[in-house]
């Protein structure tokens, strides 16, 4: 229900109602139920029944906005279910290509292995420069 502006609204906790008061006069006297219903706040009508046309522009307006905003939510949402549909999980793929007896590893495998080769005790010089070199490669592009 439409409550003028400036009002002093409550909640009436023994009977679970909602009251609003219209705010004094200068002279510290409050209005009678009859002015309260004749009088106009600004845009806003006391009167619950009617209501002015621009307050019901307003309304639509903010219907028609929330409106977009779950079209382009929506939107969103179908436009993400189709790029998902044209990638396959990285899981698939690796299953995929085991079957062609192809590993696939990513880079984070590959420098885990590089890092584990160049602290190896076993590796040579020549096998720890070279993991050095294959790292450097990947953590550039990282």
């Amino acid at each position: 229900q439409a409550v003028p502006a400036g009002s002093h609204v409550r909640l009436n906790l023994q009977t679970g109602e909602r009251e609003a008061k219209l705010p004094d006069r200068e002279n510290g006297q409050s209005d009678s139920r009859e002015e309260r219903r004749r009088r106009r706040l600004g845009k806003v009508d006391v009167d619950a029944n009617s209501f002015t046309s621009e307050e019901l522009k307003k309304a639509l307006a903010k219907m028609k906005a929330s409106e977009k905003a779950e079209r382009k939510v929506s939107s969103l949402f179908l436009e993400q279910c189709t790029v998902r549909k044209k990638f396959r999980p990285i899981e698939q793929l690796k299953e995929e290509f085991e079957k062609l007896n192809m590993k696939i590893e990513t880079d984070y495998e590959i420098m885990v292995k590089l890092i584990s080769k160049f602290n190896s005790s076993a590796s040579t010089l020549d096998e720890k420069v070279a993991a050095l070199y294959d790292l450097e490669y990947y953590v550039h592009q990282v």
